[in-house]
């Protein structure tokens, strides 16, 4: 049975892959920093028959991050889908905001990347990091966001250069906004009841699952 970790996987698009995934026969590491969520996914995934275990991680955190994937062992496949998003006109962004963003967002997935790759080098496996559309262009309200999302372009883009003689593979995953909790609390977007489901963005990024370079939901 393949081993799988994904970041941020106790709601939203994290939940629905782990779902995904471990329906298809993979073993599923859920990680995250709610133990509350991360038990509600791994009682759903249990509950259908199949495998999922917890590691609490908070990807801004080198020592977190580097005892998740201790845990882990053995790792086929790791899904970079932990982000979060502060939104509004440039103005209003604290300095707080700022550091909130990009330490999640882009430390959190250069620190899993570095933490993940001496287990996907052993198993020639393969790594996926969700960017979102906002890592192709900018976007109103969305200046922080989307820097975050360009700067994990850039990083997946340079290590599909730096592996390209490897048997390893990186793919950069694009997809607009979701009908997901990411948006709670947030007058960004609201009423995400229009957007795509978690669950169909799930079932595209597992069908193309294949190494490619880019997986691209919405243009």
């Amino acid at each position: 049975m393949p081993n799988i970790a994904i970041t941020g996987a106790g709601s939203g698009l994290g939940r629905a892959l782990a779902l995904k995934y471990a329906k298809n026969g993979y073993n599923v590491f859920l990680l995250g920093r709610s133990d509350t969520k991360l038990h509600m996914v791994q009682n759903e995934i249990l509950q259908d028959g199949g495998k999922a275990e917890i590691v609490l991680c908070d990807v801004s955190e080198p020592a977190s991050v580097s005892i998740a994937f201790q845990q882990i062992g053995e790792l086929d496949v790791f899904i970079n889908n932990a982000g979060i998003g502060i939104f509004g006109p440039v103005d209003d962004y604290t300095v707080e905001d700022v550091e909130s963003t990009l330490n999640t967002n882009v430390k959190g997935t250069i620190l899993t990347v570095q933490s993940a790759l001496p287990l996907i080098r052993k198993s020639s496996g393969r790594i996926l990091t969700i960017i979102s559309t906002a890592g192709l262009r900018g976007k109103v309200n969305e200046s922080i966001y989307c820097a975050s999302k360009f700067a994990v372009k850039g990083f997946t883009e340079s290590l599909q250069k730096e592996w390209e003689n490897e048997s390893i593979s990186i793919t950069a995953v694009y997809m607009g906004g979701m009908n997901t909790p990411f948006w709670k609390g947030s007058a960004h977007v609201k009423d995400a009841s229009g957007l795509k489901g978690p669950e169909v963005v799930a079932e595209q990024i597992y069908s193309e699952d294949n190494g490619r370079n880019e997986i691209v939901i919405d243009k």
